[in-house]
């Protein structure tokens, strides 16, 4: 893993960064208008179980996650990015209609699914784009902003849900159907104003998953997905947020604003966090972030008043906005550059599976034991990943 180098006069963020963190901030207000609300719509107008709920998140995100991994692949083999991003897009702007006329249980599960798809197609392209445009001494700073613009989204899409809620009197299939208008600008504004760089075009084509490709993949890159793999158990579906901030009998229509909140500071923390990781050692920020996590997960476990789960929420927050762009940024610095796509994809398949393993014994731990148990769980894999980051390989130098 190469740890940040100071340097004296700092590049701009490119303008493709910029438009590709909007692209992600439309995308992200389509789809939190109804994943915010959607637990509750399946627990209380389909009646699917906590149990039920946590397979169904577990296998949505777990998707997401393998998805990544052929369209990371398919990006290094093409020597393109931009073609799968807006693939990818167009799939999640066109599956929210389904959320809006679904009758039963399966046919949300099956738009979850494809909505989680095209989410998957999108992300490795994406990230491997970002790191392409970026100037190698400020990629933590371009992750950091292009993942702060993305959770505006992740913010404002819960409020338009709230408001929406309560005007028409929490009739969750009009706002589902609101949902579709910001998913459709995001894929028109990537279509007209994303270039792909010549770089990127022009960057050898290589078949990535022959032995001889894969054997690049330093231990660096290894002890990332590991360490990574230990945070997503870690950190289950948020949707066990919004399973928490109902027990503590709010009105349904203001459930949602506990994604606000962990969203709202996601987003003003991400930049400058993804900043500060070009500037100091990656494992002490990682563990500062665990930190973190344990006191979210030890507030949650063990209060259920709303200002309690309203502050656990937002230590989570935090957690994210301290880790996720850095472990996009760690991902980047440990492999070669014509095989970005295949190890943002690897790394996303490895914590598909942990996803869904952890969000399914999340949910079986909250129906048999409770909520304390569930995120009681989760600070003891936080002490895993821990212990995961006291003796890191030593840091390789990826060629550019």
């Amino acid at each position: 893993m190469t740890e940040p180098s100071s340097t004296a006069t700092r590049p701009h963020i490119p303008t493709g960064v910029w438009v590709l963190g909007f692209v992600s901030m439309f995308m992200d207000i389509s789809s939190e208008m109804v994943h915010s609300l959607l637990p509750l719509f399946m627990v209380s107008v389909l009646g699917a179980s906590a149990l039920a709920v946590g397979l169904i998140e577990g296998v949505a995100e777990a998707t997401v996650l393998v998805a990544k991994t052929f369209s990371g692949v398919l990006a290094d083999v093409l020597g393109k990015r931009k073609g799968l991003a807006l693939a990818g897009y167009g799939l999640g702007a066109l599956t929210k209609p389904l959320f809006a006329v679904a009758p039963d249980l399966s046919v949300v599960v099956t738009a979850r699914l494809l909505d989680r798809i095209g989410k998957g197609v999108r992300g490795a392209p994406r990230d491997a784009l970002v790191a392409d445009i970026t100037p190698a001494a400020m990629r933590g700073a371009a992750f950091g902003l292009r993942q702060s613009l993305d959770t505006v989204g992740a913010f404002v899409g819960p409020l338009l849900a709230v408001g929406l809620m309560l005007w028409w009197h929490d009739d969750f299939r009009a706002v589902f159907w609101v949902a579709v208008v910001p998913g459709l600008l995001a894929v028109g504004l990537l279509a007209a104003g994303v270039h792909e760089p010549d770089r990127a075009a022009a960057a050898r084509r290589t078949n990535p998953i022959r032995r001889t490709n894969l054997a690049r993949l330093s231990r660096p890159y290894w002890w990332v997905v590991a360490v990574g793999t230990v945070f997503t158990f870690a950190r289950f579906s948020e949707a066990f947020l919004v399973l928490r901030a109902r027990q503590t009998g709010v009105p349904v229509a203001f459930v949602p604003l506990v994604m606000v909140v962990m969203s709202l500071v996601y987003s003003l923390t991400a930049y400058p966090f993804g900043r500060l990781s070009d500037r100091m050692p990656h494992r002490t920020l990682l563990a500062l972030g665990l930190a973190v996590l344990i006191c979210a997960d030890a507030v949650l476990a063990t209060n259920g008043h709303w200002a309690t789960v309203l502050v656990g929420v937002a230590l989570w927050g935090l957690h994210m906005g301290m880790t996720q762009g850095l472990f996009a940024r760690m991902v980047a610095d440990t492999v070669p550059p014509d095989l970005r796509g295949t190890g943002y994809g690897l790394f996303s398949l490895v914590s598909g599976g942990a996803m869904l393993a952890a969000s399914a014994l999340a949910g079986l731990l909250w129906d048999r034991f409770g909520a304390p148990a569930t995120f009681g769980a989760g600070a003891v894999f936080c002490a895993l990943a821990m212990a995961g980051l006291v003796r890191p390989p030593t840091a390789v130098a990826t060629p550019e």
